[in-house]
């Protein structure tokens, strides 16, 4: 990973701050992307390697081109794509959901998610080398209830995920998803918009993934060698069985 250019998105927090550390870890030099600027500019002080900012909402299409034309010509040529970003937006059956929180998950987890790749893939294409690695969910594989919603975009980023990697096999550019369980990050928080004793209940007496643990995969999805790709890798703390199964000790 020395010196490959690595970019990040929704790098302010959890697994993207966790996986931005693991890389400069390896000497990588690291594109930040995310919305809140100034978590950007913490994480980049801690990090020993060279780093660009990208500030952009991924929901927002114009923005995200904007960006990565913005990038000076040597950090356009991005060696690995990991799109993290997204979100959780309530846990309600269908009758009940605010369609205002299924725009909120689509948007951002899989139309974003898209913009970002098409925006990093032409010159990926052209120099016919590259490595995506997207994050998905167990809920990209199984359906728990009422979360139609969110598992409808995991499911999408799981499809798009096979798609791309069919489509960029003869141009030798690497796809992969990574598919976490339970990880004990500010996501349930955001899910329950704001409801810290709600968020917490969520990971009582299951020892959940840290941020650290996935960054972790993600990095050995990285780091094999170029002739194999991990195409699809679900990671589940011990006490989960599956989307909606899970030993609670207590």
């Amino acid at each position: 990973m020395k010196d490959k250019i690595v970019c990040i998105t929704g790098a302010s927090s959890g697994i993207g701050w966790a996986t931005a550390k693991a890389f400069a870890n390896q000497g990588a030099r690291l594109i930040l992307c995310g919305r809140r600027q100034e978590k950007l500019t913490e994480l980049e002080k801690q990090l020993p390697v060279e780093t660009q900012q990208l500030v952009f909402d991924v929901r927002d299409r114009e923005a995200v081109f904007e960006a990565f034309d913005r990038l000076a010509k040597p950090w356009k040529k991005i060696d690995v794509l990991i799109n993290n970003a997204g979100n959780a937006h309530g846990l309600d059956p269908v009758h009940t959901a605010n369609i205002d929180d299924w725009d909120a998950m689509i948007d951002g987890n899989v139309k974003g998610l898209m913009y970002v790749t098409k925006a990093v893939l032409p010159r990926m294409v052209a120099a016919k080398k590259g490595h995506i690695i997207n994050l998905g969910s167990i809920a990209g594989k199984e359906v728990y209830p009422n979360g139609s919603a969110y598992c409808s975009s995991k499911f999408a980023v799981d499809a798009f995920t096979s798609g791309l990697r069919i489509d960029l096999n003869p141009f030798g550019i690497r796809v992969g998803a990574i598919h976490p369980g339970l990880v004990e990050t500010e996501f349930s928080e955001v899910r329950f918009k704001g409801d810290s004793e709600r968020a917490a209940k969520v990971y009582q007496g299951v020892e959940a993934l840290t941020a650290e643990e996935v960054a972790d995969a993600i990095l050995y999805m990285a780091t094999v060698p170029e002739k194999v790709t991990i195409a699809d890798l679900v990671i589940l703390p011990t006490r989960q069985a599956n989307a909606y199964v899970q030993h609670r000790e207590g």
